[in-house]
């Protein structure tokens, strides 16, 4: 048993030694170096990966918060009692890609869901006790106590005004909220229950799924509690169906990426039904019931399908409001137009006589979509369609921001493209 202790003691520690050929007769050292760096590296990996792990996923913490600014009464909503007192709301897979958002698939009624939370305000208090103020505190401040149930609603409204723009369709959306807050179903909203849906209206995902639930291309919200709440599961979550790992991305090639999305993405006509559901999504965001919105990063891995193939937008954290935008540009000094850009790729103009941003986007949302749909689409199109559909989305991708050409010009490229593709696989089983 000594003599095995020494011998992996030589391989891990001593690979260099002069004398280890001698006791390892046979055996080059070259080879035990490379079992010795084969090691070392498979242990740096998985203290990596831990590491990153620990750190990105900390849905304890979260539940932990919630459930405890529950018990004192601060908050409420319609899975506070199945997270914190039946524990029938389970976090499973975590999914996060920041620890200050959490992100876990998890399961609720036998019902896969995924589950959002964030902790950023608790995470700072951690660090910096004496400092930073509770989150409780922090965050679900508002309403105050003895705010009428008119003045909430008068909260509300400039709330989506200063969010969303002055649209007629406010109000409508402020019931909405109000019988969303109303998680007893007793007509009256408690100050918890007002709290907590104050405090989910400051998070851009959730706004936004409550202003584009119409067309059921946003996840469907399921439930909350507090700040945290919970929406369906959606199947694919990219537009090819699968994924190249992380830890690959970076290794291989961009042809190799394109090869693997082909050999994995479904069949050309699911694929012309799923774009179909894009396009009408981009459509419902510009000049929708609550205004304009802007998709910030076009990426295929922010949009992906149910098992009936219908269209989902993923990740509802890439998409602005107008108001949002605009209040980002106005004032802003630039020297050209990369300096006027919200998110990764929603780039104004930059007026280089003023040196300031203009409120005219370089690249609708129409644009940067073909461009997405283009290897999409083709690869794999029908030989009759084929060239057509290449034509229509060249002029599609050339199409400008400006407000002059926004609106007949855009509504006539977009209405082409659906029709094409419906006539190919109307009347069938894809349709």
């Amino acid at each position: 048993m000594r003599r095995i202790r020494r011998l992996v003691h030589l391989v891990l520690f001593c690979p260099l030694s002069k004398g280890l050929q001698s006791r390892l007769p046979g055996i080059k050292v070259k080879y035990l170096l490379v079992v010795w760096l084969g090691i070392f590296v498979g242990s740096w990996v998985a203290y990596m990966h831990y590491s990153s792990y620990s750190e990105l996923c900390r849905g304890h913490v979260c539940r932990m918060i919630i459930c405890d600014q529950y018990k004192k009464g601060i908050i409420s909503g319609s899975t506070c009692k199945d997270l914190c007192e039946e524990r029938s709301l389970l976090f499973q897979h975590c999914l996060s890609s920041s620890p200050t958002q959490q992100v876990y698939s998890g399961l609720w009624r036998e019902r896969e869901v995924i589950i959002k939370c964030g902790i950023e305000e608790a995470l700072k208090a951690d660090s910096h006790p004496d400092s930073v103020p509770r989150r409780d505190v922090v965050l679900f401040d508002k309403p105050t106590r003895g705010t009428s149930m008119d003045e909430f609603k008068e909260m509300l409204l400039n709330f989506l005004k200063s969010k969303l723009g002055d649209q007629p369709s406010l109000a409508a959306l402020v019931s909405r909220i109000i019988a969303m807050a109303d998680v007893n179903r007793d007509g009256k909203v408690s100050l918890a229950e007002a709290k907590s849906i104050w405090a989910l209206l400051q998070l851009n995902e959730f706004l936004l799924m409550l202003s584009l639930h119409e067309k059921e291309h946003t996840s469907k919200l399921l439930g909350h509690c507090g700040d945290l709440y919970v929406t369906e599961k959606i199947p694919h979550t990219s537009l090819y169906g699968v994924d190249v790992p992380p830890f690959l991305q970076s290794l291989l090639p961009s042809v190799v990426h394109q090869i693997i999305h082909q050999w994995f993405a479904p069949a050309w006509p699911r694929r012309a039904k799923i774009a179909i559901g894009l396009l009408e999504f981009v459509e419902e965001i510009f000049h929708g019931t609550y205004g304009n919105f802007y998709i910030c990063e076009t990426s295929f891995k922010n949009v992906g399908y149910n098992d009936k193939y219908d269209f989902k937008m993923v990740n509802l954290r890439k998409v602005a409001t107008e108001m949002t935008i605009r209040g980002f540009l106005k004032g802003r000094h630039c020297e050209q137009n990369v300096d006027c850009t919200y998110g990764k790729d929603c780039m104004a103009t930059c007026d280089k006589l003023m040196k300031q941003c203009k409120s005219d986007m370089v690249q609708p949302n129409l644009a940067k979509v073909c461009g997405l749909l283009q290897d999409y689409l083709l690869y794999g199109a029908p030989p009759e369609l084929k060239e057509e559909l290449q034509k229509q989305l060249r002029t599609c991708m050339t199409l400008s921001g400006l407000a002059s050409q926004m609106e007949v010009h855009h509504s006539l490229v977009l209405n082409n493209l659906k029709t094409l593709l419906w006539k190919k696989i109307s009347n069938t089983k894809y349709s």
